[in-house]
C-alpha cells in the first residue's frame, strides 16, 4: 500500500479516507490512475477529480454505507466501483451490526483488490465471466443452524460475516491453533485457490506446479480430514510457510500465495514511509557488529511490484520483520508476522513470483 497526498493542500493521506481534514475536501479513490484525489463538487452527483483536471466522476453506489471510497467515471453505466463489483451476496444491511460487521470487510476487499490489480492478474468479475468469475458472498449463520465456513468455488469465495467480531475471530484462531488470523489474510488465502484455477490449472502448468508443491491428485477431503485429525508433521517449518499449509499442496498454494501478498504489500507500505534498517549492536567486537548489522539491515528504495527478484524481496522483508516484530513485543503485543521461512518456503514463494510475474507480463 501507498502513501497519497491531497491535491489541495499537501495533507499526507491513507488508503481508506474519505475527507481531508486540512482542507476540507472529499476524497476518492482513481483506481486507473491509483491513486486518492480530492474532489471538487461537480454538477448533480458528479465531482471534479484534482488528480485529473477535466474528469467527471461520482462516488461509488457503496459510498451511501460508508463501505467504500472508491470513484466511478460519470458517463460509466455501473453504478458500483471495481472492487466493489466483486460483491455477489451481502447480508441484509438494515441490521446494524450486519452493517459494521460488512463494512469491515470491505476494508478487507478494497485492499486486495488494490494489490490483485497492481500485480496486473486477471480480475474478471460474474459480469465478466459469468463461469469463473472471482466474487464475494458474504453470508450471516443462519439462527439454529451451522456457522458459516470460509471457503471458495470456481471463483466465488464465501465468507463468514461473523469473522469481523474481533472476538469471534480471535476464538476460531485459538480453537484452530493458528497464530495470525484476519480478515484481508482470509482473502488473500481463498483467492490463491482462485489463481490457480486459472493460473495453473487452466493454463497448462500441472507439472511445473507439483514439483514445486507435490502432488494435488491426492484426495483433497481426507488429507484435511488427516490434518486435522493428527495435525501438522513435525519439522514443518523447513518446508512450509504454516502449519495449514501441510494439509494439501492446494492448501500450501494458497498460504504461500497468501504470504506473497503479505510480503508485497508490506514492504510497499515500508518503502512509502522510507523506512531504513541499520541496527545498533553495543558491546560486540567490529567484526561481529558488522556481520550480524549486515543481515539486520534492509533498505526499502524499490518498487516490490516492479521488476525486482524474489532475493530483493525477501533481503528487505526478513530484517522489516526482524524489526517490526521487536516493536510489537515493546507494546505487549503479539509478532506481527509470527512466521518463520525456511529456503524451501522462500522457494515457493519465488515460484508464485515467478507465475504472477509471468501472468503481468504475457
Amino acid at each position: 500500500m501507498k502513501l497519497f497526498r491531497c491535491q489541495a493542500c499537501d495533507q499526507v493521506l491513507y488508503f481508506e479516507n474519505i475527507r481531508c481534514e486540512r482542507s476540507g475536501h472529499a476524497l476518492g479513490y482513481m483506481p486507473e490512475l491509483t491513486t486518492l484525489s480530492a474532489l471538487e463538487p461537480g454538477t448533480g452527483e458528479d465531482w471534479q477529480p484534482l488528480a485529473q483536471p477535466g474528469a467527471s466522476v461520482r462516488l461509488c453506489s457503496n459510498a451511501a454505507y460508508d463501505a467504500c471510497n472508491w470513484l466511478v467515471a460519470s458517463d460509466a453505466a455501473e453504478t458500483l466501483c471495481a472492487a466493489c463489483r466483486h460483491n455477489r451476496v451481502v447480508p441484509d444491511l438494515s441490521v446494524p451490526t450486519n452493517l459494521q460487521a460488512w463494512q469491515r470487510w470491505q476494508v478487507a476487499l478494497h485492499r486486495l483488490i488494490y494489490s490483485l490489480r497492481r500485480l496486473g492478474l486477471p480480475l474478471a468479475n460474474r459480469l465478466d465471466d459469468p463461469a469463473h468469475g472471482l466474487v464475494f458472498d458474504v453470508l450471516a449463520d443462519p439462527e439454529g443452524g451451522p456457522k458459516v465456513l470460509t471457503g471458495h468455488d470456481e471463483g466465488v469465495i464465501t465468507l463468514a460475516l461473523s469473522e469481523a467480531d474481533d472476538a469471534e475471530r480471535e476464538r476460531r484462531r485459538t480453537a484452530m491453533g493458528e497464530p495470525y488470523r484476519t480478515l484481508l489474510g482470509h482473502m488473500r488465502h481463498e483467492t490463491g485457490h482462485h489463481y490457480w484455477d486459472l493460473l495453473v490449472r487452466d493454463a497448462g502448468q500441472l507439472a511445473e506446479c507439483r514439483a514445486v508443491f507435490g502432488d494435488d491428485s491426492q484426495d483433497y477431503n481426507a488429507a484435511l480430514k488427516t490434518h486435522y485429525a493428527n495435525g501438522a508433521p513435525a519439522e514443518w517449518q523447513s518446508a512450509f510457510v504454516s502449519a495449514y499449509a501441510t494439509a494439501h499442496p492446494w492448501e500450501d498454494f494458497a498460504e504461500t500465495w497468501a504470504h506473497y501478498l503479505h510480503i508485497i504489500d508490506t514492504l510497499e507500505m515500508a518503502g512509502a514511509f522510507g523506512l531504513t534498517l541499520h541496527p545498533q549492536l553495543p558491546d560486540m567486537s567490529a567484526v561481529g557488529e558488522a556481520a550480524a548489522a549486515r543481515v539486520l539491515a534492509a533498505e526499502v528504495d524499490f518498487d516490490p511490484y516492479g521488476p525486482v527478484d524474489i532475493e530483493t524481496l525477501i533481503d528487505a522483508w526478513l530484517p522489516l520483520t526482524y524489526a517490526v516484530n521487536s516493536l510489537n513485543r515493546c507494546m505487549g503485543a503479539a509478532d506481527l508476522y509470527p512466521f518463520v521461512l525456511s529456503a524451501p518456503a522462500i522457494a515457493k514463494l519465488d515460484y508464485i513470483h515467478r507465475l504472477v510475474r509471468r501472468c503481468k507480463a504475457g
